[in-house]
Parts: C-alpha cells; structure tokens; sequence
C-alpha cells in the first residue's frame, strides 16, 4: 500500500545480530498494518569490523530501497556469556549508525516488550513470533525467525500508544503490559 495517506508511516524493524541480523518493513495506514518486505543480512565469518561494515552497508540500503520514516531496533538483552552481549550490541550499534546516518529517528524495545505486545506473552517461543507475525501481517508463509522478530519490532512500535505522539520513544514495561 503506498504512503499517501496523511496518518500513514513506513517503520523498519531491525533485530541485530553479528551472524544473521534480521529486517522486517511495514506500512501502518491508520489503524491497520500492511507487510512491505522483511529478510536477513548475513555476515561472512571472519574479522568483526568488516562483519559490521556488511550489516551498516546492507542496511543502508534497505533504507535506500524501502525509505522508511523511523527504524525500531531491539534492545541487547545481557547474556550469560559477556562476551556475546558485547558481540551483539556492536551488532546493534551498526544498525543504530545506518539508521543515524539516514537522519531516521530510533526506537528500542526489549525482547520482552516486543514478545509481549506480539503474542502476549513476554516469554514466548521464536515459532510463536513466527506464527503471530505471519497472521498479523497476513503472510502466506512464516518468515525466518531473524525476519519474524524483525517485523515483530516494528508491530510492536506500530501498536504502541506513544508511536503517534512520539515516533522515536520507546514503550516500558509496567506491571506486565506496555505503557
């Protein structure tokens, strides 16, 4: 559906990671949610910085492709292992910086928020995403769990409250529901 309505806004769903980093795009037409394009960027295994320069650039040009209005990232969670949680946020930090240097405004979520504004559940499972997303967005497939989780993002800043006053603020948590 094209852009051309006045309470309309095209949102990038972006879920950072170092090996597969996951896209999603919608329209958002009034009240209701219309699938533009989702997939993954891979990385080559090798040195970090050109495996972030591969998520920077390809992002860059979704951007390019889909133009966007804002980007919504999901939040580092902190890992057992310090190590990936450091790996994975310079992962997000790379697609913080696509979305920075195309002037786009950024909103962060939590797994947390997003699986709970998604599926309703906080705790849910990647095949529950999958599966909601996909019955939300209408899809005649289930997308990749990195694309689904992706869409899942922008769905969750889509049907958030604060993302018609305020296209760039997050949601919290509180007393387990989004506010």
């Amino acid at each position: 559906m094209p852009l051309d309505q006045a309470a309309s806004v095209r949102i990038l769903g972006i879920d950072p990671g170092l090996r597969i980093t996951g896209f999603g795009v919608l329209d958002k037409v009034g009240q209701k949610l219309f699938y533009v394009a989702s997939g993954c960027v891979k990385t080559p295994v090798g040195r970090l910085p050109g495996r972030l320069k591969v998520i920077m650039d390809s992002l860059r040009e979704v951007i390019e492709t889909h133009q966007p209005q804002l980007v919504v990232v999901e939040k580092v969670f902190v890992n057992i292992n310090p190590q990936s949680t450091l790996l994975l946020g310079q992962a997000r930090g790379a697609a913080i910086c696509a979305a920075v240097a195309a002037s786009l405004p950024v909103a962060e979520y939590t797994a947390l928020q997003v699986k709970q504004a998604v599926v309703g559940n906080g705790h849910a499972k990647k095949e529950q995403v999958q599966a909601m997303v996909q019955r939300l967005l209408a899809l005649p497939g289930s997308p990749s769990p990195d694309a689904a989780d992706a869409l899942a993002c922008a769905i969750c800043h889509a049907h958030s409250v604060l993302s018609v006053r305020h296209p760039a603020s997050g949601m919290r948590m509180r007393n387990g529901r989004l506010g």
